[in-house]
């Protein structure tokens, strides 16, 4: 009676961990692991230089991430850089500079986050502060590299795509790509206007990485390859060309909308945070701005 007493009781501390799991972890290699929090997807460097994260994580996923992250290395050293997200939904630094970890952002990410990059002093956003999280308090332009356990890991500025501070991050030992929302991975990719969003350079991003030997860590889901990638720039070009022959035809938003012109890849795309509806109204906007 007791061992069964004391197996139960081990079975639900085992069942009470699960439910307070925040992170899914997938090794992509022994020195990389793939972190999926519930913001988003995580890249994380480990050896004995440290951990660079790449990515958007929750402010949650953080003291989880923190232990997954003491167990693969035994340095102290924690470098982030976080990519644009949703501004309604983000998480700043998602809890890292209170660790002490080196956090950065593209300036133009960090400059709608109230960042003083551009000499501005705006207070931090309310919802950030409800988080308990800081935002990011530094910022690159253009580039940054990092020279750490024993690889080359470069973070580039990109043409305004998704927003105007897209980056891709290249793992030179893996040929590991993330390219943030550029390839949400979940649906439909999302244009936001607010963030200086740019159709023909979404598209540029993602037919530079496409084909080739290249792995793509998508913001959601399962490391794709450059012919999934591929895919998804033909299926974005598609609905654009198949608009753009609408507008061409005097057809109206509406018109375009009720010819349903997604159709053929909704099986697929449809389901994500971006509905097929919206991904229309995106593409039509992005054609017809002025």
């Amino acid at each position: 009676m007791r061992l069964l007493a004391l197996s139960s009781l081990c079975l639900c501390a085992l069942a009470a961990t699960a439910a307070e799991s925040t992170v899914k972890v997938t090794e992509l290699s022994p020195h990389l692991l793939l972190l999926a929090t519930s913001t988003g997807n995580v890249i994380a460097s480990v050896g004995p230089d440290g951990a660079l994260l790449i990515g958007t994580p929750s402010a949650a996923s953080t003291p989880e991430i923190n232990r997954i992250l003491e167990a693969k290395t035994k340095s102290a050293v924690r470098y982030l850089v976080i990519w644009p997200e949703d501004l309604a939904h983000s998480q700043g630094d998602a809890g890292w500079g209170k660790l002490g970890a080196f956090v950065a952002m593209q300036e133009k990410a960090l400059e709608r986050l109230g960042g003083h990059v551009m000499g501005t002093s705006r207070p931090l956003p309310p919802e950030l502060q409800k988080l308990n999280v800081d935002r990011p308090r530094v910022a690159f332009s253009e580039v940054i590299t990092f020279d750490l356990n024993d690889d080359a890991i470069h973070v580039v500025h990109q043409r305004s795509g998704y927003s105007d501070a897209d980056a891709i991050a290249h793992f030179h030992r893996d040929n590991l790509v993330y390219l943030g929302e550029v390839f949400p991975g979940d649906g439909y990719p999302l244009l936001d206007p607010a963030q200086g969003a740019k159709l023909d350079g979404l598209l540029n991003a993602l037919n530079s990485w496409s084909g080739g030997a290249f792995r793509i860590v998508p913001v959601y889901g399962s490391v794709a390859s450059g012919a999934d990638l591929k895919q998804f720039h033909d299926m974005i070009a598609a609905v654009r060309d198949r608009i753009q022959q609408s507008i061409d035809a005097h057809k109206t938003e509406s018109e375009i909308l009720a010819q349903h012109p997604t159709a053929d890849f909704d099986s697929r795309w449809g389901h994500g945070r971006v509905t097929p509806d919206e991904f229309v109204r995106e593409i039509y906007a992005a054609l017809t701005q002025k």
